[in-house]
């Protein structure tokens, strides 16, 4: 197992570190008798053979960014990329003989600039395995014989963007069978793919599905939630009707009286339709309430039908809650996914716009308590929602993106070919422009979006009158996990929710 601190190999037995390497590792897989890994490295990414006897480290490939390695049978696989792309727009599956020695014979099987080509995998049947968009949607693909053909086709993806190493969207069955995972919007369904590429779904309780798929004898395991049950580890019997294990649950987000489920919608905006995930206050209270409208976080991600104590804890307040998947969101195909390059700040905006517009005009949002919540790339377009005219009278940014052109240089090295992808010149974040006051919530120590855009934008919108408030917390990071951080800041939300639909200043 890979340390979560300092990313070193240790020994799960024991916890006693297994390899003495400044280095951090990641992707660990076995494969002809070795441990094969991916290590980083100050030039980029490694792939390395680590001996399980000795734990010598031998190098075998390098190059800016890598993933996926696996050896069968002397033949290596892996997946990499450039340093200016991401591995969701541009990425490769390579091929290579290894013999203990040297790596020869490496060649490109699939993947360029317009293919995004991921998990590579060895089947039972010696022949590899990998999703592939080149269609416009991630599917299912296999390579023999010099030939590459596909497995599975099928409109919808079945592959996450690989913002983590370790995705495993499909296992290999018995009987030249395999269970995959298909997304479609915010929901995920897992399937059986039979000789032959017939599809068969499996029944499962679960809306929402984690891209770690693993095979425990004849059943798989798998990581699933729905807008009922917090995620849990479960095994699924894929041969009948999807008899459930339950092998571990997430602790409980909250005692809640009445959960609130969402209803899923379509609607219109400039580039076509958008979905949303609508949360009527508990009790389904009819008519015009008030509307906390979020932009996912990302922003290539989608919005998650599963069990979400935040939400809940405003649904419980006398709040609707509507998730959108403006375009950019990933779980549509590859041209939605990339509808928002250079448009950071412009199409989230107008899609977020255009979905409480429609609330309003249903009579399903209150006029005048409509708010916009976002956390990182979400408290971004937050904020750019209300540097323009609209139906939004409160901004609530967490850990929020401030300067989208500076977080080329403060992101991580993995993400800044993204940000440099998604960044618009004109979508800047700037005080004069507020047309609504904003709340900025954020961690002192957050090395992703630092605080110091935070404070320089809170500067100037105090002076514009159009600071709701500012919440820090000295030793808290890019993620409000820790109970009480989070607690703090779903309290100084729902206050500042509360002052403008008592008509109290926000602003100061």
């Amino acid at each position: 197992m890979v340390g979560e601190a300092d990313g070193q190999i240790r020994r799960a037995d024991d916890g006693i570190v297994f390899t003495d390497s400044p280095h951090q590792h990641g992707d660990l897989t076995f494969g002809d008798g070795r441990l094969l890994c991916v290590r980083e490295a100050a030039a980029g990414d490694q792939l390395i053979a680590i001996s399980p006897e000795t734990a010598r480290e031998k190098i075998l490939w390098q190059a800016p960014f890598l993933a996926s390695p696996g050896l069968t049978a002397g033949r290596l696989t892996w997946t990499q990329w450039a340093d200016d792309a991401m591995p969701w727009d541009s990425s490769e599956v390579w091929t290579a003989a290894y013999d203990g020695r040297r790596v020869h014979d490496a060649r490109r099987l699939a993947g360029g600039p317009d293919e995004s080509a991921v998990q590579p995998r060895w089947g039972p049947d010696r022949y590899l395995y990998f999703m592939s968009d080149r269609t416009g949607w991630w599917n299912l693909y296999r390579h023999r014989g010099g030939l590459t053909e596909a497995v599975a086709p099928v409109r919808a993806e079945c592959a996450a963007a690989p913002w983590e190493l370790g995705y495993t969207d499909y296992v290999f069955l018995p009987g030249g069978r395999f269970a995959m995972t298909v997304q479609r919007g915010p929901s995920w369904s897992l399937i059986v793919v039979e000789p032959g590429g017939r599809l068969r779904p499996v029944e499962l309780p679960y809306t929402s599905l984690k891209p770690y798929l693993a095979v425990v004898g004849k059943r798989v395991a798998l990581i699933g939630g729905s807008p009922t049950r917090a995620p849990e580890v479960a095994t699924v019997a894929v041969d009948g009707r999807g008899e459930i294990e339950v092998l571990r649950r997430a602790e409980p987000v909250a005692e809640i009286a009445a959960i609130t489920c969402p209803e899923v919608m379509q609607i219109r905006s400039e580039g076509g339709e958008v979905t949303a995930l609508f949360y009527p206050p508990a009790g389904h209270v009819a008519g015009a309430v008030p509307l906390i409208l979020r932009p996912h976080a990302g922003p290539t991600h989608h919005s998650d039908r599963r069990l979400d104590g935040q939400v809940q804890y405003f649904t419980s307040r006398g709040f609707a809650v509507v998730d959108v998947d403006y375009r950019g969101s990933t779980g549509y195909g590859r041209s939605f996914r990339q509808a928002l390059d250079g448009q950071w700040g412009i199409r989230d905006v107008e899609d977020c716009r255009n979905v409480a517009w429609h609330l309003l005009a249903i009579g399903r949002a209150a006029p005048g308590g409509v708010f916009i919540s976002g956390a990182s790339a979400g408290g971004y377009t937050a904020l750019r929602a209300v540097c323009e005219d609209g139906p939004f009278t409160l901004a609530v940014a967490r850990s929020a993106i401030v300067d989208p052109r500076r977080w080329t240089t403060t992101a991580p090295r993995f993400q800044r070919p993204h940000a440099a992808r998604l960044a618009n010149a004109e979508a800047a974040v700037r005080a004069h422009l507020f047309r609504a006051p904003a709340l900025l919530i954020h961690g002192e120590r957050d090395e992703i979006a630092p605080i110091d855009d935070v404070l320089a934008l809170a500067h100037g919108l105090r002076q514009h009158h159009r600071l709701a408030g500012l919440v820090s917390f000295p030793e808290v990071g890019h993620f409000l996990s820790a109970p009480a951080a989070l607690a703090a800041a779903l309290e100084a939300e729902l206050a500042a929710y509360r002052a403008v639909l008592d008509g109290r200043r926000t602003d100061a």
